[in-house]
């Protein structure tokens, strides 16, 4: 129930919206504090993950100081996503439905673009701007899909259930779906298809469609799971699956590849409580690959144990739990629309990074959002946070 002072308080706000839509700082007063607690402490915990196996400790056991150059960019990247977290807070996103097709179109773009520009560890993934850290446009992709949705899946209300709807909504997945898969990135190419399952079941798209889709994600699960689990052998797989996918796609399927052994061990070695802050010797020792980008939950669990994971885990599912909130408080179609497919957009990612690295998944170079190191994630990760939060405290507009 809302209280009659937060109403007297909404409607003060409202009074000083003299424009609507306009980037109004009083609701900022409105914006879900337990989301701020939980979005500092996983960012604390990312910098001291990241602190750990960036610093190169002498031979001698000499401090190193907390702050080495990959955790002050790191910094850097929290201070701008927290701007941005709060620009959006701030913002109408009512207004997101004037920009959406201009917003897609530019991401469509610069997704086209990748593929004249030199690859970069063999992948055409980034954009290489002097002065400035590599911009991944992918990670932002993820996001206007969501925006565009919301807008389509809202206008198209009277006719939502018909055939034509539910081809024009795959149309605006499909697209950036297929070019992001050929960069190639599957594991971000991925992540759109249970953010598109949830926006049509919210959206009311044709039933047969989301039948389809979600019984064609649950095979495809069940086959993935079967390979990991070692009921279907991988290699027995091979002459099959390489008559629809490539040999190198298959392979991504692989549970006992290096990278997969070492991720279960350095989680193995951290026990319940763990080795203990820049002592974990396996990962430190450079068995562990990308300890503090792709593999930062083992990396974190060797250190920190069992007890350590389940903190993070804890922090994970109330981060989740606020945001499909938003979904439940939404006035309109496109604010719940948007907010469920954001929140879905979060798990995915949690879900999947958290899956590959406990040997459940394959792994595919999905981020641990607000853990991992890098700056297109944390970016575009702030700014859905801060467009839920935009929903949220506009809940009472009526």
């Amino acid at each position: 129930m809302v209280s009659e002072k937060e109403k007297n308080q909404h409607n003060a706000f409202k009074r000083s919206d003299h424009v609507r839509g306009v980037w109004n700082y009083r609701y900022l007063f409105r914006v879900d504090l337990r989301l701020v607690l939980v979005i500092l402490a996983l960012m604390a915990i990312s910098l001291i993950t990241i602190s750990s196996f960036s610093a190169q400790i002498p031979i001698d056991g000499t401090d190193v100081s907390f702050f080495t150059p990959i955790v002050k960019q790191q910094i850097r990247w929290f201070a701008i996503g927290s701007v941005v977290f709060i620009f959006f807070a701030c913002f109408d996103y009512n207004l997101l439905r004037e920009w959406t097709w201009l917003l897609y179109g530019v991401v469509i773009l610069l997704l086209f673009g990748l593929f004249f520009t030199n690859p970069i560890q063999h992948v055409h993934r980034w954009y290489k701007i002097p002065l400035l850290p590599n911009f991944q446009p992918s990670e932002y992709a993820k996001l206007i899909v969501v925006i565009a949705l919301s807008w389509f899946l809202e206008r198209r209300q009277n006719q939502v259930s018909s055939w034509s709807t539910a081809f024009l909504s795959l149309i605006i997945v499909g697209v950036p779906f297929l070019m992001i898969l050929k960069q190639p990135d599957l594991g971000t190419a991925l992540v759109l298809l249970p953010i598109t399952l949830v926006m049509f079941y919210f959206g009311g798209v044709k039933p047969i469609v989301v039948k389809t889709m979600a019984w064609g994600a649950a095979c495809l699960l069940l086959v993935v799971a079967l390979i990991f689990t070692g009921v279907i052998s991988h290699e027995q797989l091979r002459p099959y699956a390489t008559t629809v996918i490539k040999d190198y796609q298959f392979d991504r399927l692989n549970p006992n590849t290096d990278h997969q052994r070492a991720a279960s061990t350095a989680i193995a070695i951290g026990g319940f409580f763990g080795t203990g802050w820049r002592a974990g010797e396996y990962t430190r020792g450079g068995w562990l690959p990308a300890a503090y980008t792709d593999s930062v939950f083992p990396a974190f669990g060797e250190e920190f144990g069992l007890t350590g994971l389940l903190i993070l885990l804890a922090l994970f599912y109330a981060l989740l739990y606020f945001s499909f909130q938003v979904t439940a408080v939404a006035v309109d179609p496109f604010g719940r629309l948007l907010s469920a497919g954001i929140s879905v957009y979060l798990a995915m990612h949690i879900l999947i990074n958290i899956g590959m690295m406990t040997g459940l998944l394959p792994i595919t170079g999905v981020p641990l959002i607000l853990i991992t190191y890098g700056g297109s994630s944390i970016l575009s990760t702030m700014t859905a946070l801060g467009i839920l939060q935009s929903i949220y405290t506009r809940r009472f507009m009526f």
